[in-house]
């Protein structure tokens, strides 16, 4: 019996049907030769410090760094139930051989080895490797599967990747938590992140908007002189020139060609749609996530933006299915597609490129949710636009003397409008008042085709130009991509530099929502701005912590690891974070002397506290998961645990807690059966708390 382990249950359907596998059971499809289940996301992760010690439970600084010698996993509690079918399933003895067909990427890897090993199976598995959920696609894995050794590199480089964050994550956000007295979060990739928004915030803010001047000419098209960084000499050349002649003292022309754009690869799918419909990043995810799960589109979560040679054949098939049944791209004409130039085999890891599958055909476009329907419209427009003609055109720029002074003009003649004409009409077919209009260069549509060297221009109006610089943008999800994306580099900005990043094209957009969640950055329609909360936060990080180019240098060697570049190991790689662990924590345990308490920026009044800690007699406080003492590393570590037992402690009763030993009788808490029950939480002589019941102690 083979027993196959997908990552989702809709995947795990798709499967069953495409192998004929139909009886359902409790968490699994079982058939007369193979069994499918399915993982719900991850089952496991590695495991939180207390089930190294109980005395982490505490989260007191000087039990810092907490660094595993030996790493161990542990079952997602909401996850217990499936882990278990999955297991029973593993350990079945009529079970013998075992396929992983988790995602076909780092983070599928390690959702199945996580739960391979922390069964402690030893039975052989192979790769299902797919970067399509077609029933074509599928059965050509079947026939391919390979021995799970052959991703060991990629699993090297995820559970690296994961030791990373958790070394980061835990060591920083206790150590930083405990010295500020307020509950923190510090990421490995999250806090860089956050840094480049906060960053960004103070430059808008710190803007100062100095005009600057230029003289234009009327010519029939504008001639602009040089700045201008005061007005009044911009006057002067104003009146020596306004109704003398202009000529034509130089002239350069050349043809130039815009390529079709590339395919999408997560990222500039996530952009675009950010741009045209306002989705966040997460959206756009979800929604591709969806239709890749509907068979509509092939693998999202890549980061190639080409094909390889064995798929131009499919391809080409695949951009006559689009004409003919995508409705934003009907009347469109394509007289020769050019499929050669999305192919680049050296540019294809682990999946090509994004694309719609010939499920297209058979779907009832207008049955799909409006979300997974724009996305799907925009994956394929892309493919349309990528196999277009180039968009050709000749540029001039133009010199011209005035007065003795000398000007200059731009302007560009489209030879062959080639792919930006289907552009232009698929994009308009989708627009929306989410759609951000693209800026133009005004030379763009000026034509100076005619244009001749000492043709002269008589009586010309000459006028001063008052312009203002552009302070920078806020951050949108698209612009805060781009940047993720090229981070390590000097510049943010999309000038085509080599690209190192911030996370993954897969785990950016959870990176982003991670800092919602946790109240350090904002939304104002797609714009996105750091809270107060989020501005303290990167005051009190060191550099090294927010840091871009520490972080995505990190992530370079991830990916070295797991392309199969062993010049450092995923273990060096691993050592290398724990050792700047531990001289983060060595350097910086203590808050500054000249620190005082209400220099703070997460210090809280005294008249805030709930109470009095029954250990040392400092102020006890409220935290978003607990009711904890003010005395800081060197204090008691006092602390009342808001979660008990699937209820949330309330303030009034935790100040009665503190004040009498014991709360009122307390309904609403559940058992370890699931059970329901009441009881009064009481302060034990050791300060931790339990429970007492009504008739019985």
């Amino acid at each position: 019996m083979r027993l196959i382990i997908a990552e989702k249950p809709s995947v795990g359907r798709t499967i069953a049907a495409v192998l004929g596998v139909s009886e359902k059971k409790n968490g699994y499809i079982e058939g007369s030769d193979s069994i499918v289940t399915w993982c719900r996301g991850h089952l496991a992760e590695p495991a939180m410090p207390e089930n190294y010690d109980e005395k982490y439970k505490f989260r007191k600084i000087e039990d810092l760094p907490i660094i595993p010698e030996r790493w161990k996993l542990a079952v997602l509690k909401d996850s217990a139930e499936q882990f278990k079918v999955v297991r029973s399933l593993m350990l079945d003895p009529r079970v013998t051989e075992i396929v992983s067909a988790t995602d076909a990427g780092r983070e599928g890897e390690c959702i199945f080895r996580y739960v391979y090993y922390l069964t402690g199976c030893k039975k052989p598995v192979l790769r299902l490797w797919t970067s399509s959920l077609e029933e074509s696609a599928i059965r050509s894995g079947f026939a391919n599967l390979k021995p799970m050794t052959a991703y060991d590199a990629l699993f090297a480089a995820g559970f690296a990747r994961a030791k990373a964050d958790w070394l980061i994550g835990i060591n920083a956000s206790r150590l930083f938590s405990g010295l500020y007295h307020s509950n923190l979060s510090v990421g490995r990739v999250q806090t860089p992140t956050l840094a480049m928004i906060v960053q960004r915030d103070a430059d808008i803010q710190n803007f100062v908007k100095k005009p600057y001047y230029a003289v234009e000419l009327d010519c029939g098209f504008k001639a602009s002189s040089d700045r201008f960084d005061e007005k009044p000499p911009a006057e002067a050349l104003q009146e020596r020139c306004d109704g003398q002649t202009a000529t034509v003292t130089a002239l350069k022309r050349g043809k130039k060609t815009e390529n079709p754009p590339e395919l999408y690869d997560i990222t500039t799918l996530q952009r675009d749609a950010n741009r045209m419909f306002g989705y966040t990043a997460q959206q756009t995810l979800d929604y591709a996530q969806s239709i890749y799960e509907a068979q509509l589109i092939t693998y999202p979560r890549t980061d190639s933006r080409y094909i390889t040679a064995d798929m131009e054949n499919t391809v080409t098939a695949l951009v006559g299915t689009v004409l003919q049944h995508i409705p934003t791209a009907s009347g469109i004409v394509l007289p020769q597609p050019d499929i050669r130039r999305l192919i680049n085999d050296e540019m294809v890891s682990d999946h090509p490129a994004i694309l719609p599958t010939e499920k297209i055909a058979s779907k009832n476009m207008s049955a799909l949710p409006i979300g997974e329907r724009n996305i799907l419209f925009l994956i394929a427009s892309r493919l349309i636009a990528a196999v277009d003609a180039p968009h050709l055109y000749e540029a001039v720029s133009a010199e011209l003397t005035c007065a003795g002074a000398l000007f200059h003009a731009a302007g560009r003649t489209v030879l062959q409008d080639g792919w930006k004409a289907a552009d232009r009409l698929l994009r308009d077919r989708m627009k929306t008042d989410q759609t951000d209009e693209p800026e133009t260069d005004e030379s763009e549509h000026t034509d100076l085709s005619k244009l001749r060297e000492g043709q002269t221009f008589a009586n010309v109006p000459a006028a001063v130009a008052e312009r203002t610089p552009k302070p920078p943008r806020p951050f949108t999800d698209d612009t805060l991509l781009a940047a993720m994306e090229r981070a390590g580099n000097d510049s943010y900005e999309d000038d085509g530099t080599e690209k190192k990043g911030l996370g993954t094209p897969a785990t950016r957009a959870a990176v982003i929502e991670g800092l919602m969640k946790r109240e350090y950055i904002r939304r104002t329609g797609k714009q996105i701005f750091p809270t107060e909360k989020g501005k303290q936060l990167i005051a009190i990080v060191p550099e090294s912590l927010k840091s871009p180019k520490t972080t995505a240098d990190w992530e370079t060697v991830l990916q070295h690891i797991e392309h199969g570049d062993f010049s450092v190991t995923a273990a060096q790689f691993t050592e290398q974070i724990a050792q700047q662990t531990r001289s983060l924590i060595r350097d910086y345990s203590s808050v500054p002397a000249e620190s005082k308490p209400e220099s703070n920026p997460f210090y809280q009044k005294a008249d805030d506290s709930i109470g009095t800690c029954p250990k040392c007699g400092k102020p006890v406080r409220e935290y978003p998961k607990s009711f904890s003492c003010t005395s800081g590393k060197d204090g008691c570590g006092f602390v009342i645990w808001k979660n008990m037992s699937g209820k949330s402690l309330p303030a009034a009763q935790a100040k009665k807690l503190l004040e009498k030993g014991r709360t009122d009788l307390m309904k609403g808490f559940t058992s370890k059966a699931g059970k329901p029950f009441s009881a009064y939480v009481i302060l034990k002589a050791d300060y931790t708390t339990g429970f007492e019941f009504q008739n019985r102690k």
